[in-house]
């Protein structure tokens, strides 16, 4: 498909450790046409402004900015590539991502996250399959940056299996990290939806959006970013965590796809009824016979991690060590769950009530 130009939106929180790789990345793409750079700071207390300053020659402040959002207008050596870099005070991954889009020119809009690194043929690989007028997304997968990390290295099997043996070609769930988009289907969808606040989502509500317009979501396998997978447990499960709480309102906003959306399948849904009856299994130890069921499903929900883990990694170590990374994985996003229902439900119940 040919296109003049194209806008890359990077939403970033934080994010001094990785954002001049992923800005090295972007600017030394592959690719002929004009190149549109939109980095929205939102809120970041680091050196992130400080880092990206040093990929531009001159910055400016709008007339029309408040304090708390400055533009700067940004020339690298390129002249075919322009930076245009916005502050906001934080208002979480969807807000900032939002207000790139807003900001872009581009007919395609690609969107990365400011840990990521893309790959040379990132956008010459992913725009090539915009020649189907049905297509309103490019969706690609993963590398990784952090092989040396066991946890890094399980994570990312993981990831690769569900989008090497689960996705299909056309899929209905893509991630932020790594898609590019119709300017005009983002618009018609209203975006992402800035309810959820925290990275977690907000994704897959745009892509069932997407779905629902009738348009279609390309899954390009070869179109790659590459990405720092989390290396502490804690860190790891605390994100899940989150994902299982904010689960609750993607399915109450899309109830049909708590039946899986080709990433998640069903090994996700049974993991949740499974460990909200071991944590119960205190209270039936009243009752043996119930308390010996409680243990069998215990013991099934890890035969069937341990099989996954297996699979996944292709090696006896890592899969044992995945194995228990995703029982106790399973907990976390429980516990998340049980969480968002009571959260997100008691809200209702007090909205009503007003």
């Amino acid at each position: 498909m040919p296109v003049d130009l194209i806008s890359v939106v990077v939403a970033v929180y934080n994010g001094e450790k990785t954002i001049a790789k992923t800005m090295a990345a972007i600017l030394s793409q592959d690719f002929s046409a004009e190149l549109e750079v939109i980095v929205v700071d939102d809120g970041s207390t680091d050196r992130t402004s400080e880092i990206l300053a040093t990929f531009t020659r001159h910055s400016e402040r709008s007339e029309e900015s408040n304090p708390d959002e400055i533009l700067r207008c940004c020339a690298p050596q390129n002249d075919k590539i322009s930076i245009l870099y916005f502050r906001q005070t934080n208002q979480g991954p969807a807000s900032a991502r939002n207000k790139g889009a807003e900001c872009a020119k581009g007919e395609i809009i690609f969107f990365t996250d400011s840990d990521c690194v893309p790959a040379p043929d990132w956008i010459k690989t992913n725009i090539a399959h915009y020649s189907d007028p049905t297509v309103a997304v490019v969706a690609g997968s993963y590398d990784i940056l952090n092989n040396e990390s066991l946890l890094a290295r399980c994570i990312h099997a993981e990831i690769i299996f569900r989008h090497q043996v689960l996705m299909p070609l056309y899929p209905k769930v893509f991630g932020s990290y790594n898609f590019s988009i119709r300017k005009k289907i983002f618009n018609q969808v209203g975006g992402f939806n800035t309810d959820y606040r925290y990275p977690s989502g907000e994704d897959n509500d745009l892509s069932y959006k997407v779905i629902q317009t009738g348009y279609k979501i390309y899954f390009a396998r070869d179109s790659l970013v590459a990405h720092d997978h989390p290396t502490k447990l804690w860190r790891y499960l605390e994100e899940q965590y989150r994902h299982g709480f904010w689960r609750v309102k993607m399915y109450a906003d899309h109830p049909s796809m708590s039946r899986g959306d080709d990433y998640t399948f069903w090994k996700d849904i049974v993991e949740i009824p499974i460990v909200l009856l071991l944590i119960l299994s205190p209270i039936l130890i009243l009752f043996k016979n119930l308390l010996y069921i409680v243990i069998l499903f215990n013991f099934l929900l890890y035969l069937i991690e341990f099989y996954y883990g297996f699979i996944m990694t292709r090696q006896l170590p890592e899969g044992f060590f995945l194995s228990c990374v995703m029982w106790l994985r399973s907990f976390a996003r429980s516990f998340g769950f049980s969480s968002g229902i009571f959260y997100f439900f008691s809200k209702k119940i007090l909205k009503k009530s007003k």
